[in-house]
């Protein structure tokens, strides 16, 4: 199930880095202090 805008910037940084994952490899990284980052996981 894809991520929508909505739930992205709703995300809210907890005691440890967390991820949301969209489609096919492409998570949203949160990490403790605030910061979010795109990735994307491939072979």
């Amino acid at each position: 199930m894809p991520l929508t805008d909505t739930a992205v910037r709703n995300a809210k940084p907890g005691s440890k880095t967390a991820r949301m994952f969209d489609e096919r490899g492409l998570y949203l990284e949160v990490s403790p202090a605030g910061g979010k980052w795109w990735r994307f996981k491939y072979r």
